[in-house]
């Protein structure tokens, strides 16, 4: 099940409830989204209305940059090619070199939150050293460390090989360190957890060659 290397960006064919991109977060450009067709022309010698076509009247006031829509729309962009998972989920990879897996997990999860997920939606999983977050907050102990996944209420980072993580629809693995056989055994613990997407940061040949090596 080899994985074909993609830029460090994040399509999915079902997007979720859209999210407020955190303070001092760039959004990307929005996906353009079908609307009415051409507006009929106005009659001669009227002036040109300024309103947005369908919404008559003033404009609404603007919050934030907005991309202007292409010129004809057909059908809804469809993401780039994905490798399928039996289960129904998408896996991408995303190349990182074992000491930069965890930022490029972190990169990962920022732009699903822009595109349009909610926190709660995703679990970031490690497969060597512990995600700071996960570390700093186990220091509180597991009682309440725990308690925050059963909160459902934000991101969720654990250790790939916890078997008290539980599902989400997107699942992002950080190939931060480990033997192969550890890498091994959550590359398909990671899959059986997602719901929707797998993303796996890590090193392509490495993790392809373990994928091959367990086909």
């Amino acid at each position: 099940m080899p994985l074909i290397p993609e830029e460090p960006q994040i399509h999915e064919s079902v997007p979720g409830p859209r999210a407020t991109p955190a303070a001092g977060r760039t959004a990307p450009t929005p996906r353009p989204v079908p609307g009415p067709g051409p507006r009929p022309a106005p009659p001669r010698g009227a002036p040109a209305s300024s309103a947005r076509p369908g919404k008559p009247g003033p404009a609404a006031p603007s919050r934030g940059p907005v991309a202007a829509p292409p010129a004809q729309r057909t059908s809804s962009p469809q993401p780039p090619a994905a490798t399928p998972a039996a289960a129904g989920a998408q896996l991408q990879l995303i190349p990182a070199p074992v000491d930069g897996a965890i930022d490029a997990a972190d990169e990962a999860v920022d732009l699903l939150l822009d595109s349009g997920r909610a926190p709660a939606e995703i679990l970031v999983l490690t497969t060597g050293g512990s995600h700071p977050w996960a570390a700093h907050e186990l220091s509180f102990g597991e009682a309440s460390y725990w308690a925050q996944q059963d909160a459902a209420d934000d991101v969720f980072y654990a250790d790939a090989a916890a078997e008290r993580a539980t599902g989400r629809p997107v699942v992002v693995v950080a190939v931060n360190g480990g033997t192969d056989e550890v890498t091994a055994r959550a590359l398909p613990s990671a899959l059986a957890r997602a719901g929707t997407l797998l993303v796996v940061c890590g090193d392509p040949q490495r993790i392809n060659s373990i994928l091959g090596a367990n086909a």
